[in-house]
């Protein structure tokens, strides 16, 4: 089997800046992207799920690492003072590398 080292970018944030998101993508160069909707509690306490804009969603990028930490401080300089953003960056090995 052959595998090759990419980056996965992950990030958690309210539903209300879906589409921002995926034109900064689109702009920033992202091969693709998941989406999905997320729930949980941090320090701004306990998010439901669900597609409105008081839930959270999670967008996965699967991209070479510099591109990765390109859309992360992109994102970082954009949206971390205003509104609720984590971001982390994450090794992973993919099993079709063409595509990522």
């Amino acid at each position: 089997m052959t595998t090759a080292t990419r980056a996965l970018l992950t990030v958690i944030c309210e539903a209300a800046l879906e589409k921002k998101l995926v034109a900064d993508l689109d702009h920033l160069g992202a091969p693709g992207w998941t989406l999905s909707e997320a729930r949980g509690r941090g320090s701004r306490g306990v998010r439901s799920a669900g597609w409105d804009t008081d839930s959270n969603i999670r967008l996965e990028v699967i991209c070479n690492r510099e591109l990765a930490e390109r859309i992360a401080e992109h994102l970082q300089v954009s949206y971390y003072d205003n509104f609720a953003m984590v971001c982390y960056l994450t090794d992973v090995q993919v099993l079709r590398p063409g595509k990522f």
